[in-house]
């Protein structure tokens, strides 16, 4: 900068350079200026006509169904991929169908009338009857308590088991089903304006064999609070794991995922996605510890499979009982291998599923012990010990939360003041709004944001627009010119979008 003074003592002719620059510099600079300016503005005007509409859903749905919604981020693949693909799937292969249960087998296997094949039913003129009927057991459509002999949780829960037959194992004989349902995935979210799904995809087929060390699930059920015994446990464990050829399969499995990822095309210049593996809390500690272990050597192996998950009710009895246990598992594999990020379910449960005690400490132990980078759903916050201490860490750690609104309705009974976003969002926690099991569910990520929208009026567009942008800062892709990638093409979706309310 030039002061008055130091202007005095220029020559004229400096003084006459200095102004051409100041007008070429003011010349080149306006546009910038006038660009921030009108994204302002298109931006404002947004805000008003969505605040005008939030409470008129046809109005809201069509907002935001052409919002840019960034990326989905509590993802589950089998969950996702709708009931009808499934059904069609053993429909096409003509297996058997129980008329009474709605199980499905490749085979009649009990040799009995209550079993016939799908191509009997298209005959009779009775499979669309069926398929119906399949629809409501192997999804929550037309779920209603006072019609099922399940509560809502067990019956969401249950689907799984239903159309896990037509969830075939994961490898090159299966290939074209993967692609195809993979392709589905993302069709389906780029019709959304969704740019980015990081699912949690696929079991990773290759167990430690471990049926010769049952013993030591009462050792590590006995001593997990003697550090020094359970880390010489879980060293022997580990190499045990090392010498069966754990490693080797892991590694396999990446270089799977990652030519089926490039021969299905999944990434373009509008849409990515990428991968979690995950372990199961309802087996015992030995099987999850060798599960744990698979997904981070797989996770370590290839930038698209970018963390590790932790699945299954965790109201479980087992689930339960172990549910410190899994979290010094985690802890020591954190250690092994420091790279590989976990998001983990954690407080996935409400008043009543457990004793009230059972609330007070999940969501603690996945952050302090586990040491997970995102939770998901982490329901019961405001059950937790300390927990205003806990969101200020969060906050201050930049631990975001995974906001599941559909789920947490139907399988938790939580929603509206009931629902802890307000909580939450009150401690500055990060915030990412996501589908969890969008097939089961029968919903999507534009319905998530319309529920949002409808449900709490304190959230505004630039809280939305916020959440949106976390979804992708927040995500786990390794590749940090990949993740720009997306935040400019939210940028660029947002200016377009905007666009249209100015004026209005």
């Amino acid at each position: 900068m030039f002061s008055p003074k130091t202007l005095q003592i220029c020559e004229p002719i400096s003084v006459l350079s200095f102004m051409r620059t100041f007008l070429l510099l003011l010349v080149c600079l306006l546009p910038t200026f006038t660009t921030v300016l009108a994204q302002k503005k298109y931006t404002q005007a947004a805000e008003n006509y969505f605040n005008s509409i939030r409470q008129e859903e046809a109005l809201l749905t069509a907002f935001c169904q052409q919002m840019p919604k960034g990326g989905d981020l509590h993802h589950h693949y089998s969950g996702s991929v709708y009931t009808e693909t499934y059904i069609e799937y053993v429909i096409e292969r003509d297996f058997w169908l129980n008329t009474n249960t709605m199980d499905v087998h490749t085979e009649n296997p009990m040799n009995d009338k209550t079993w016939v094949q799908f191509s009997a039913l298209r005959k009779d003129g009775s499979l669309g009857l069926y398929k119906q009927k399949m629809l409501e057991k192997w999804s929550v459509k037309d779920y209603h308590p006072a019609d099922s002999d399940l509560p809502q949780d067990k019956h969401f829960f249950t689907a799984f088991s239903y159309f896990r037959i037509a969830n075939v194992l994961f490898n090159e004989s299966n290939w074209e089903t993967y692609k195809s349902r993979l392709q589905e995935l993302k069709h389906r979210a780029k019709t959304e304006n969704v740019s980015y799904i990081e699912t949690a995809f696929t079991y990773i087929p290759c167990p430690p064999f471990t049926a010769d060390l049952k013993s030591y699930n009462d050792s590590l059920r006995l001593n997990k609070n003697n550090k020094l015994v359970m880390s010489r446990l879980l060293d022997t464990l580990y190499q045990n794991f090392l010498r069966r050829g754990i490693k080797t399969c892991a590694e396999q499995h990446s270089k799977q995922v990652e030519k089926l990822h490039q021969e299905a095309q999944i990434d373009d210049d509008k849409f990515m996605m990428r991968y979690q593996n995950y372990a199961v809390r309802i087996i015992e500690p030995v099987d999850v510890f060798g599960q744990i272990v698979t997904s981070m050597w797989s996770a370590e192996a290839s930038p698209l499979i970018v963390g590790v998950n932790f699945v299954a009710p965790e109201d479980n009895e087992l689930a339960m009982q172990d549910y410190e246990l899994h979290m010094l598992l985690f802890n020591y594999c954190k250690q092994k291998f420091p790279k590989v990020k976990t998001s983990l379910h954690a407080g996935e449960l409400a008043l009543g599923m457990v004793k009230p005690e059972d609330l007070t400490w999940h969501i603690n132990e996945a952050v302090n012990t586990a040491g997970a980078v995102r939770i998901g759903h982490g329901a019961d916050i405001a059950h937790e010990k300390n927990s205003y201490a806990l969101l200020d860490k969060m906050k201050k750690e930049k631990i975001a939360v995974e906001i599941n609104l559909s789920s947490n309705e139907f399988v938790l009974q939580l929603k509206n003041d009931k629902h802890p976003l307000a909580l939450y969002r009150e401690r500055g926690v990060p915030i990412v709004i996501c589908t969890d099991d969008a097939g089961v569910l029968r919903t999507n990520l534009t319905e998530q944001f319309i529920l949002l929208a409808k449900r709490y009026p304190k959230v505004t567009y630039k809280d939305m627009k916020q959440y949106i942008y976390n979804s992708i800062l927040f995500s786990f892709i390794e590749e940090n010119e990949k993740k720009q990638q997306l935040l400019q093409l939210l940028d660029s979706q947002f200016e377009e979008f905007e666009k249209q309310f100015a004026g209005k």
